[in-house]
Parts: C-alpha cells; sequence; structure tokens
C-alpha cells in the first residue's frame, strides 16, 4: 500500500543563490507523499485546486484517516482527486481496486463512477475498510462496491481461467503489496479491456529508486524498493501496454493495454 515519503518528511531549508535560507513551510495533509521539492508548493496546489474541490464524504474520511495509526498507508487528496478525473475521462464503468485501506481512493472511484458502476474491491484486512465505509454508505456509493477480504492472487487466478472475465475491466487501480506487483500485472493485463487502463501505486517509492546503496532508508522502504524497481523495468518494455509515469503522490504509472 502507499507509504509515507521519507525524503519530502525530512526536508531541509534551501538556500539561494546568495546562500540565505528560505523557509520552507509544512503542509498539513497527512499520508504526505509528495515528491516535489518544496512543502509550500504542494500546500499551494492542495489549498488551491485539491481541498476546495473535494466531495465532502472524501474530505470527511481523509480527516477520519489521519487518527488511524497507519495514516500513512492512505491515497493523498491529489493523487484522489487525480483518478476521480482519470475515470471520468476514460468513461470507466467496470473496475478493480487491489489494496483498499481505508477506502479513500475506492471513494474517489466509486463517486466517479455511474450509478450502475462496478467496483471489484480487494484487501486482507476489512477492519480498515470498516473505518470508512459508514462514509461510503452515507455517500451513496456503497452498492457500486464488491468488497472481498483477503489475498487478490486467488481471485484473479479464477477470473483469468474464465474466459468471459477477460477483457472484461475498464480499469484497474493497483496499491497494494509491491512483492507482489508483477504477479498482479501477469494477470491483470488479461483481465483490463483493451483501451483499458491499469494504474500502479507507490512506482517512485519515497524517490528510493534513485537513491544510492548506502542511503539511510527505513527497512520497509529498502525492502520493497527492488520489487519497485524490477515492476518499472517490465513494464517500460512490455509491447502490451503504453505508459506514463506521473509523480503525483508516491509515483502512479499508467498503462493503457494497446493489444
Amino acid at each position: 500500500m502507499a507509504s509515507t515519503n521519507v525524503a519530502a518528511a525530512e526536508v531541509k531549508a534551501q538556500t539561494t543563490q546568495a546562500e540565505e535560507p528560505v523557509k520552507v513551510v509544512r503542509h498539513q495533509e497527512v499520508g504526505h507523499k509528495s515528491l516535489l521539492q518544496s512543502d509550500a508548493l504542494y500546500q499551494y496546489i492542495l489549498e488551491t485546486s485539491v481541498y476546495p474541490r473535494e466531495p465532502e464524504p472524501m474530505k470527511e474520511l481523509r480527516e477520519v484517516t489521519a487518527k488511524h495509526p497507519w495514516n500513512l498507508m492512505t491515497t493523498s487528496a491529489d493523487e484522489g482527486q487525480f483518478l476521480g478525473l482519470l475515470l471520468k475521462l476514460i468513461n470507466a464503468k467496470n473496475t478493480m481496486e487491489i489494496g483498499v485501506y481505508t477506502g479513500y481512493s475506492l471513494l474517489s472511484t466509486a463517486l466517479a463512477l455511474p450509478d450502475d458502476g462496478k467496483i471489484l474491491a480487494m484487501d486482507i484486512n476489512r477492519e480498515n475498510y470498516d473505518i470508512g465505509l459508514p462514509i461510503i454508505e452515507k455517500a451513496g456509493v456503497a452498492h457500486k462496491i464488491d468488497f472481498r477480504e483477503g489475498p487478490a492472487l486467488p481471485v484473479l487466478d479464477e477470473m483469468v481461467k474464465n474466459e468471459d472475465m477477460h477483457g472484461s475491466f475498464d480499469f484497474v487501480f493497483v496499491d497494494a503489496d509491491k512483492d507482489n506487483y508483477l504477479n498482479y500485472h501477469q494477470r491483470l493485463i488479461d483481465l483490463v479491456k483493451v483501451g483499458g487502463v491499469i494504474a500502479y501505486d507507490n512506482t517512485l517509492w519515497n524517490g528510493s529508486v534513485v537513491a544510492p546503496p548506502d542511503a539511510p532508508l527505513r527497512k520497509y522502504v529498502r525492502y520493497y524498493r527492488d520489487f519497485v524497481m524490477e515492476l518499472n523495468k517490465a513494464l517500460a518494455v512490455d509491447p502490451r501496454i503504453e505508459i506514463s509515469q506521473i509523480p503525483v503522490g508516491d509515483g502512479v504509472t499508467l498503462c493503457r493495454r494497446v493489444y
């Protein structure tokens, strides 16, 4: 799932050419995963373009999630906005989400889909999903969600066996165990339709993908970094997809299936 931006959390005041310190203002976004070097710039984006347009249910869920001890796993508000707009641009109707947590990105998806849209949502922890479920229900979009607790791979394997499921999804959002991202991709490429989109979250992984070998990284960041880098290399040469790696949140790679 999503993680905190270690590099951004340790931002130091930069200096001008005259070596005069420049004040850096911390933003208020819990689960900060912006890769921008300036926190003040990220705060500007949030306050100018994101928070004023954030649906009230998403704001409520973001604030509830901020109180959870694992809140660093949440999708950032700017990424939630981006995903919602993307879903509308591609006219998505049948979608999938692997890795739900409290459901911020799931709620963004549900709000963006038409009333008869569907989301197959999978996560190993129902308890976290239940935190956001009352807000999702109050927003009137719970009927779009088919939540399944447990590992996603067995579910994907069963769908792959069913030819009728091939090419049936318009959009898939993956924000789960990074060491299985390639395993997910091997299955999802058959399940998403030609012209459909798979979005992999955290593909810049706290900026650690460019960190030197001896960089002081948190254990979980170091452990998953190689898996993320392996995914990035594989996606870059996969002829079945067109890709764009976007520095939103902790990095999102969009994969459009071409055949």
